[in-house]
């Protein structure tokens, strides 16, 4: 699978290639915190009809090097990929810390784009203590920890341990950077500027960034309508792919 070199970093993404709309806007994917391009199902890596980019952001997965400490630099690190690429506008779909990538681009650079996904997200991502301190002290604790935290009560505990041994295959200084970009990340002021056309979907069992998150987004973004997934928690794209893939493609084509 493809890498580019950016400046001095490398990064990796998967491509799926359609022919069946030529002329539609590519999708572009990015995932949150301590994850890597595979927190996306395969049903929106490779949604029909649509060009499908899904990376892994610097220091994650097949991405060496370190990671980014600002939401801000992750934004810029999204946008020299895509220039690198020579990509037309694009629909930027982000999880919880892609979110606040998302909307960092939609605020900065809103002529690189074609619409929003934003999944799981908001405009403020303030996290718990438990998170940031803990990673430092116990990551493999603390990965455990947000791996409950990301699904819904009722899930199969093998999943939770897919998900701990994953985040804990990211270095850990990357996953504390990216929690602690997080922790800093707020547009709560400005993300009623965002003009763009905007899809919100969040799980209706969602325990790092509840509904009310999602609402507030779905309020504040004038062209943004929302999807509240029932039997979801924090990975909703995962728990309900099918769900999730259906109204991107929707919203894909609605563009």
């Amino acid at each position: 699978m493809p890498t580019i070199q950016v400046g001095e970093q490398t990064i990796y993404f998967r491509r799926s290639q359609s022919a069946e709309a030529p002329n539609a806007p590519p999708l572009v994917l990015i995932h949150g915190a301590g994850g890597t391009h595979m927190h996306w199902p395969g049903e929106l890596r490779r949604l029909p009809a649509t060009t499908v980019y899904a990376l892994d952001l610097p220091g994650h997965g097949q991405s060496p090097g370190a990671g980014c400490t600002t939401i801000t630099e992750y934004a810029q690190a999204v946008v020299a990929w895509a220039d690198a690429l020579g990509l037309p506008r694009f629909i930027l779909a982000g999880h919880s810390m892609g979110g606040a990538i998302a909307q960092t681009m939609a605020l900065r650079q809103p002529e690189r784009l074609a619409g929003l996904i934003l999944v799981g997200t908001g405009a403020r991502l303030a996290v718990s203590p438990a998170i940031l301190d803990g990673l430092s002290r116990d990551y493999a604790a603390t990965a455990r920890l947000i791996a409950e935290w990301a699904y819904k009560r009722q899930v199969d505990p093998a999943t939770l341990d897919a998900y701990a041994q994953a985040m804990q295959a990211v270095p850990m200084e990357v996953t504390r950077g990216d929690f602690a970009a997080c922790n800093a990340f707020d547009v709560t002021s400005e993300v009623s500027q965002i003009a763009l056309p905007t899809l919100v979907i969040v799980g209706l069992e969602d325990r790092l960034t509840p509904p009310k998150y999602s609402r507030f987004l779905a309020q504040q973004i004038p062209a943004a309508r929302l999807l509240e997934a029932p039997e979801a928690g924090h990975m909703v794209m995962l728990e309900q792919s099918v769900i999730v893939a259906a109204a991107a493609r929707e919203f894909a084509a609605s563009l």
